[in-house]
């Protein structure tokens, strides 16, 4: 029996926006198990920017109930938030969010120094996980010596850094051209062969098929969610060096 990783119990969120009331979430239900590789997706207020940042505890909800790996954490303070997701939670952001005067090695490292680890522990994972994702030989370029789809890697590896229990990849390909989006993708997989739980938030159709499920959001409710039938599965196992 596969381990329950989410469960989010009637999630609602509402926003007041001058006199009115939005209503972003209306009720949702659902769960994701370990190591699930799931697509997030829905137009334009559809509730799941909203959704996503409720999943990545950036944001609770108005009402209902969200269990990450069995402990309930709607309710937390902005303090306990911040540590759930440094502990459990692994972002992909769309525009990196890497700093600009760091090296990749410093980057990726960062997410250590809150966890109280040595510089040498920190230098290791860090060289570690950049190996992984293809970059163990830009460990001291910062990112505007590197092009777009390996500041995305280093952004990958620093969402990997801390082993964490979910990979959120927010449009990770959104500003990368074809080819390196299906190195990206190739990688996304390669992560998700090795044991992580992966929920990707695309609006691209074919992102979306790279996921083994596919969520879809209308209006701020589940609209339908299924297996994808019909998988990419890309061939190669790592990235090149573009």
């Amino acid at each position: 029996m596969s381990e329950e990783t989410i469960r989010l119990e009637v999630i609602s969120k509402n926003y007041k926006v001058g006199m009115e009331i939005v209503r972003a979430l209306r009720g949702i239900s659902l769960s994701i198990n370990r190591n699930e590789y799931v697509a997030l997706m829905g137009p334009s207020g559809s509730g799941k920017s909203t959704l996503m940042n409720i999943l990545g505890c950036l944001d609770t909800p108005t009402s209902g109930r969200y269990y990450l790996n069995g402990k309930d954490v709607s309710k937390l303070r902005d303090n306990e938030l911040a540590d759930i997701r440094n502990r459990e939670i692994g972002f992909v952001f769309q525009t990196f969010n890497l700093l600009p005067r760091s090296t990749a090695l410093d980057n990726v490292a960062l997410p250590l120094i809150y966890g109280g680890q040595t510089k040498h522990a920190r230098r290791e994972r860090a060289l570690e996980v950049l190996d992984q994702v293809g970059l163990s030989d830009r460990t001291h370029h910062r990112p505007n010596e590197l092009s777009g789809g390996q500041r995305q890697r280093v952004a990958m590896a620093r969402a990997l850094v801390n082993n964490p229990s979910i990979i959120l990849a927010d449009e990770p390909t959104g500003n990368l051209d074809t080819k390196t989006s299906i190195e990206i993708m190739g990688l996304l997989q390669d992560i998700h062969t090795a044991g992580n739980t992966i929920i990707l938030v695309t609006h691209e159709e074919a992102i979306a098929k790279h996921a083994h499920r596919i969520i879809r959001l209308r209006d701020g409710l589940v609209e339908s969610d299924d297996a994808n039938t019909d998988i990419v599965t890309l061939q190669h196992s790592r990235p090149g060096r573009s």
